[in-house]
């Protein structure tokens, strides 16, 4: 049995294919349990952000499940193969486990050490539990790597200073704007980057903070927040006019920032003034053309990681303290793997085995009650040496295989067909 994770993120692909097959929160239960349907696939689960999507699987056949994955990636994005494969990555068995314990350390991330991962690696893997389709291998998989997220974050200075994405974003728009103080920041989405950009705005301090959501209510509550002023998507365009600067992050299926409404928020006087617009979403906010209006200036994702490339120094030296605990729980996870395989798989089967004997007794207790004492303990010892003698050889194999492939995949067959979890 074998661990494979193929994937697209910000390092393999441009955003314009990122955005084709990022896959919204709402749609990722639906997307994994489909997922976990096709034929070469035991397990999945599927790691969706602004910065990758990536789908790990737990298969028999590596090239049979490498083209299944790669048919979901197409399906997703409406993609030929050819236009998808040259920015596809893949890895399998260690290496697979040591690439998402990266991720989830921050090691892979556009800005190093960046703490939402930890939070979208857990969510990945509870929508897919959800679903049931991740199971023995793939809850062991995820468990380790979430500790190995929280242990980076603890142990090392890797998540100090710029540690998010939205928190990037603030930064970069102070770093090209220049002094906020006074200046009117349009924050577009009250969700988590929405809130994670007013919120650090709000900590900067200086700036006119006005948030505009769909839902009222939640717009209303993160403006409380930060101090700033709720704005209906119905007053966008009168927000926008109003605006120094535009940070958008919607997670909205089409853009919500288009020129039009730009253009025309933009008439007359105001026309004149500088307009700064960072769109953080995937799929994006801001629609294309609106940096070709005058005075309009439209930074992205890709700006975004630039701009953080260039901030490296004062984290990049924690990467290797990183990589140690990376290290030490790749080995853990290939040291329970191997322990899960054996003596606890054999005491589950044989306690499951034994409660199912014992019940059994006990519904054939009226029957058997004309017995002698001695005729209902020969009895007892009877179906015991019975559920003892089936599942003898099925506990020599398992124990003598464990750690090898062969014994990889018998574990993994018997906690299914058992349910032993």
């Amino acid at each position: 049995m074998s661990i494979l994770v193929i994937g697209v993120n910000h390092r393999s692909g441009p955003l314009s294919l990122l955005e084709r097959v990022t896959i919204a929160p709402d749609r990722l239960g639906k997307a994994v349990a489909g997922l976990a349907l096709r034929d070469n696939i035991r397990e999945a689960v599927v790691l969706s952000t602004c910065n990758r999507t990536e789908v790990y699987v737990v298969t028999e056949l590596f090239h049979g499940a490498y083209g299944d994955v790669r048919d979901f990636f197409c399906e997703l994005g409406d993609l030929a193969v050819d236009e998808l494969t040259p920015h596809l990555y893949s890895q399998h068995d260690s290496a697979a486990v040591n690439h998402l314990f990266e991720v989830s350390a921050g090691l892979d991330s556009a800005v190093l050490g960046e703490s939402e991962i930890l939070g979208q690696v857990r969510g990945a893997w509870e929508a897919a539990q959800h679903e049931s389709a991740a199971r023995s291998i793939l809850n062991l998989l995820f468990r380790l790597a979430v500790e190995t997220g929280k242990r980076a974050r603890t142990e090392t200075g890797i998540g100090r200073g710029t540690a998010s994405i939205s928190h990037a974003a603030v930064e970069m728009v102070s770093d090209v704007v220049g002094d906020l103080n006074g200046k009117r920041v349009l924050v577009v989405g009250a969700g988590t980057m929405g809130e994670g950009v007013a919120v650090a705005l709000h900590r900067a301090g200086g700036a006119e903070i006005l948030v505009a959501n769909r839902t009222p209510e939640r717009g209303t509550t993160l403006a409380e927040r930060v101090g700033g002023i709720a704005v209906g998507m119905d007053r966008l365009a009168e927000a926008v006019a109003a605006a120094d600067v535009i940070v958008a992050g919607t997670g909205a299926d089409a853009p919500v920032v288009t020129e039009v409404l730009v253009r025309e928020a933009r008439s007359g006087h105001r026309a004149s003034r500088p307009l700064h617009v960072v769109d953080i979403a995937v799929p994006r906010d801001v629609e294309a053309g609106v940096d070709t209006l005058p005075g309009v200036t439209v930074l992205d994702l890709d700006d975004l990681r630039d701009w953080a490339d260039r901030g490296l120094s004062h984290r990049a030296g924690e990467a290797e303290r990183v990589r140690v605990i990376v290290g030490e729980e790749v080995e853990n996870f290939e040291i329970e793997s191997t322990a899960r395989q054996a003596a606890p798989l054999v005491a589950s089967m044989r306690e499951g085995a034994g409660r199912i004997r014992s019940a059994e007794m006990d519904r054939f207790s009226k029957r058997l009650s004309a017995l002698s004492d001695t005729e209902r303990d020969s009895v007892e010892a009877l179906t015991r040496a019975i559920v003892a003698k089936l599942l003898h050889e099925p506990s020599v194999r398992l124990k003598a295989q464990a750690g090898t492939p062969q014994g990889e995949r018998n574990a993994a067959a018997v906690r299914d067909l058992f349910d032993l979890g």
